[in-house]
């Protein structure tokens, strides 16, 4: 018996979003722009986290779907709403660490910055100017057709395509459709009927992925690989509704998008940008500690906003970074993620009348990362999406600022050590804004290495002004 989890996967069944079934640093100069990279949050933190990533561009898209299924292979399935019947050439299996690196390039970052020295006005302004600037800066059988056949079910058409056995089909009825599912090991919840209905209204079809236990042998892989899948639809969607119904508890995905012309949002959800350009506590960079920090506050704007928003995460111009939380992309890898058009050189109006084709620009591929955590009562909807112009560049960013710990023999430098406990307790207050933690409990982790370190945690006290060298004199008479 196979449970087909639609939307989910990763604890016993790691891939899935909802809207499938499955189973049970360069060192840079301390006034650089874009400081040191340091950290990044990315999917890894987040447990049952789908990702996906779509490239869409005039109504031409390719879904790559990542799995990271952990049960046994025999029990992987996987259920997924098309608006067409898919020919084998439009079913491709990618590999994995191409959605490792997508997701490993746009995550939320943890960089840092050094002050300068105090002492050296124009240093100290020209690092001031930077922080400034980068803040805003196999077939079926006969007998299987017929009994498909009686349910108003229709098998449109069946491949083995790399490690997975693939069916099309169709359906007048939601009824025979769910009869057919659970008859051949899709063992969709309470509640599917009405969804699988919805889609069937729409005239769409439903691609279906099993295991074929002897190719995933001969691949050598020790894991599923993402499938991917290529068509034509007026659309831009991704359903996630069939995953919600007996998923335990809210999920969360990553969905990336390419397209040519700017970020990409929700059109049916309210899309909100995720807190950013925050300075905090230089403690962040010790182990682990970011990662716990970014999953706090991931929560607590997901509860903010009633669980009903898509969060922006990263939106960006792959031409550049900064800074850059992993090597940029190859371009034949965004070309196997569906971006076609990176070939396709640019048209303009005067030359394409003189019968001239514009020289190759450089690829034009917009990457928004979105992450939705979500459930049957507040996305009760299909999740609709829509390519906007905006192209204003934005990243989860978080930025420790180390305070200047050589000598201080200047009076600039007195006022700067008197300003910064006012520093450290804006940072610790951020962080308790931003997270919900006890603040007295971020006090007491703020600690800073300084030469000559004062013992406890806490920032430095303030300074004590130097004593008139008469003082001593009088003193010892």
């Amino acid at each position: 018996m196979r449970f087909i989890h639609p939307m989910r996967l990763l604890g016993k069944a790691g891939f899935c979003l909802s809207l499938f079934g499955a189973v049970a640093g360069l060192p840079a100069a301390a006034e650089a722009f874009c400081g040191f990279y340091v950290s990044k949050a990315d999917s890894s933190l987040f447990n049952q986290a789908s990702k996906v990533i779509i490239a869409r561009a005039e109504n031409r898209t390719v879904l790559t779907m990542a799995n990271d299924y952990q049960g046994e292979l025999t029990e992987f399935a996987i259920v997924v709403p098309v608006p067409e019947v898919l020919r084998e050439n439009q079913i491709h299996v990618a590999e994995t660490r191409i959605v490792d690196h997508m997701d490993a390039y746009t995550a939320p970052r943890l960089v840092e910055y050094y002050d300068s020295d105090p002492c050296q006005p124009v240093m100290r302004e020209m690092m001031a100017m930077s922080a400034m600037d980068s803040a805003r800066s196999s077939g079926a059988g006969e007998a299987e057709k017929k009994s498909a056949a009686t349910l108003g079910v229709t098998i449109e058409a069946t491949y083995t395509v790399g490690e997975y056995d693939i069916v099309l089909l169709s359906a007048k009825e939601s009824d025979g459709l769910l009869t057919f599912l659970n008859q051949e090991g899709y063992k969709l919840p309470s509640g599917a009927e009405r969804i699988l209905g919805s889609y069937i209204k729409q005239n769409m079809k439903f691609f279906l992925a099993k295991v074929n236990l002897e190719e995933q042998r001969n691949t050598g892989y020790t894991y599923l690989r993402p499938l991917q899948i290529a068509f034509e639809s007026p659309k831009f969607m991704l359903p996630i509704r069939l995953g919600t119904l007996n998923a335990n508890g809210p999920q969360d995905l990553l969905l990336y998008t390419l397209t040519q012309n700017g970020r990409v949002e929700a059109a049916n959800y309210r899309t909100v940008k995720i807190p950013s350009d925050m300075n905090l506590p230089t403690y962040v960079k010790n182990g682990g500690e970011f990662g716990e920090f970014y999953k706090a506050m991931f929560d607590t704007v997901v509860k903010k906003e009633n669980m009903k928003a898509v969060f922006l995460e990263y939106a960006w111009n792959m031409g550049w970074c900064d800074p850059c939380a992993a090597d940029p992309i190859p371009n034949n890898d965004l070309l196997t993620l569906g971006a076609w058009w990176i070939n396709t050189p640019p048209v303009t109006s005067n030359w394409q009348n003189r019968g001239i084709v514009a020289p190759q620009a450089a690829p034009q591929v917009y990457v928004t990362r979105m992450h939705v955590r979500y459930d049957a009562d507040h996305f009760p909807e299909d999740l609709v999406l829509k390519e906007t112009g905006d192209q204003e560049n934005f990243q989860g960013r978080y930025v420790l600022q180390h305070p200047w710990t050589g000598s201080v023999n200047c009076p600039q430098g007195q006022e700067y050590l008197r300003s910064l406990p006012a520093r450290f307790e804006e940072e610790a207050k951020t962080m308790a804004m931003l997270t919900g933690w006890n603040i007295n409990d971020i006090r007491k982790k703020m600690q800073y290495n300084w030469p000559d370190p004062i013992p406890g945690p806490g920032p430095r006290p303030l300074p004590v002004e130097p004593q008139p060298w008469w003082d001593d004199i009088w003193k010892k008479q």
